[in-house]
């Protein structure tokens, strides 16, 4: 018998709607759009590599050291060829948040370089660019992490999210 789906409900999680504020736009292949105090769904994938538990590990390791670093980790899963974070960047002067570059170029380069030489390779783990969405409401919020929370299920590599080696969700309090 499968493992029955965790599913959080609305209003469970105090999560807040997109402040108001500047909105900023950048663009490489995808496009990327930033607001100071918003929370992000994030995507990217390795180029061409298929990560063991070994490189899931450091990428996890990685991630949730940035946690109340950098940002609020709600949610991530390591996949054998992709990365899903669920993040609120965190602020480092009034008004001044980590910009997505920071993050992801600390990230991908750290686990990058710390992969390849575990692992006894070189070249390019990541491909250079990746998919974010400022999400919008609490139900979207709701939506994005119970994805990352069952992806490893859905793509039937465990039987419940808890049994995957690169799975983090935060369990603390709600102080948004």
């Amino acid at each position: 018998m499968r493992h029955k789906e965790k599913i959080r409900k609305p209003g469970s999680t105090g999560f807040q709607p997109v402040p108001d504020g500047q909105l900023i736009k950048t663009y490489r292949q995808l496009p990327h759009w930033q607001m100071g105090g918003s929370t992000y769904f994030i995507t990217f994938r390795s180029k061409g590599s298929h990560l063991p538990a070994e490189a899931r590990k450091i990428v996890l390791d990685a991630c949730c050291y940035f946690d109340e670093t950098k940002c609020r980790l709600w949610a991530v899963v390591v996949m054998p060829d992709h990365v899903h974070l669920l993040f609120s960047p965190k602020e480092k002067a009034q008004g001044n948040f980590f910009s997505l570059t920071e993050i992801l170029h600390s990230l991908k380069s750290f686990t990058g370089n710390r992969i390849n030489k575990v692992l006894n390779r070189q070249g390019t783990l990541w491909q250079e660019d990746y998919f974010n969405r400022i999400v919008r409401d609490e139900n979207e919020f709701l939506e994005k992490w119970n994805y990352i929370r069952n992806n490893p299920v859905k793509k039937e590599l465990c039987e419940c999210p808890e049994e995957w080696d690169a799975f983090y969700e935060y369990q603390g309090p709600h102080d948004w």
